[in-house]
Formats: structure tokens, C-alpha cells, sequence
């Protein structure tokens, strides 16, 4: 039976995390799921099995990729479920500018659109490393981790990744 004092720094582990990366780990479901609700359950299940982990006594070496992972699996059982995607709520809710009057904000909004389309138009998993790496902040060890692969393999993924968005946003300025 673990003491007081185990359990304690188990609490303050868990609270520290959550802390830190419940909102991150909130806007990548949302953006990966289009769904609010469903974003709010897998941060609150991604964290229900973390400290199930750390209570079992598991050891942790990168708690935000940890919960990447956490949150990632869980996502990917929601796909299998149900195999769609739409990421136009985040283009109505997402990237509107908070002053309409404002020039730089608005062309910021317009901006900002026309990136999204251009990531939603990658291949899926393209799309989900530009977002872990860009939107989240994850760097390509930790994204190499949530998605089990080798980290040279996530560098080059990330690569061509933004090659291919230079090419579709080169050719979208062309036909402007």
C-alpha cells in the first residue's frame, strides 16, 4: 500500500500535467475530431488512464508525449468507429477575427483560412504531423513518439509535408 507521501507527489504529478496540456491536448481532439464534446471526453479519458498509469506505479520519461499518445489512440478508435473528418468548424469558429473593423485581423482571418485549407488538403496523416508540429508545439521527438515511429522518419515526413504546401500554395498564388 503506497504512503501519504507517495500518493501526494502522485497528485501533484497528475495536477502539474494537467495543467500544463489539458488545453493543448483539448485543441488537438478538437481539431481532429470537429467536435467539441467528443474532445472534452478524450482529454478527460486520456487523463483517467494516465493516472491509472502513474498510480500503478508507471514510469513516464515525457508526459506530454505520453498523453499525445493517450489522446492519439483514443482518437484513432473513434475513427475506426466512424470513418469521416470535417474540419469546417474550426473555419467558422476558429479563425474569425475578434474585431471586424480591424484590417490586420481580418486579413490574419483570411490568412488563416486559406492555410487550413491548404493543410486540410494534405494526405491525413501529413495533416495530423503538420498540427502536432505547428499548431501544438510538439517537437519531432515527442511526435515520434505519439506515433511510434523513428524520429528521422517524422523530419522527413514533416519536409515533405511543408514541400507539398509550398506547392499548392504557390499554385493556388499563380492561378490568383
Amino acid at each position: 500500500m503506497p504512503n501519504q507521501k507517495h500518493i501526494e507527489s502522485l497528485k501533484h504529478e497528475f495536477h502539474e500535467a494537467y495543467e500544463l496540456h489539458a488545453d493543448s491536448l483539448f485543441r488537438f481532439s478538437y481539431f481532429k475530431l470537429s467536435d467539441r464534446e467528443k474532445a472534452k471526453d478524450i482529454v478527460q479519458d486520456t487523463f483517467v488512464r494516465y493516472w491509472e498509469y502513474i498510480a500503478a506505479d508507471g514510469k513516464v520519461e515525457n508526459v506530454k508525449a505520453f498523453l499525445y499518445r493517450i489522446a492519439n489512440n483514443a482518437i484513432i478508435d473513434i475513427y475506426r468507429k466512424k470513418k469521416e473528418i470535417s474540419l469546417d468548424i474550426l473555419e467558422d469558429e476558429g479563425f474569425e477575427p475578434s474585431d471586424p473593423e480591424s484590417h490586420h485581423e481580418m486579413s490574419r482571418s483570411i490568412d488563416s483560412k486559406s492555410a487550413l485549407q491548404l493543410v486540410n488538403s494534405l494526405e491525413e496523416k501529413d495533416r495530423w504531423i503538420i498540427v502536432m508540429r505547428y499548431v501544438e508545439g510538439l517537437s519531432v521527438k515527442e511526435i515520434a513518439e505519439v506515433l511510434d515511429e523513428r524520429e528521422n522518419t517524422i523530419s522527413v515526413k514533416i519536409h515533405r509535408a511543408l514541400k507539398e504546401l509550398q506547392r499548392m500554395f504557390e499554385g493556388k498564388s499563380d492561378s490568383n
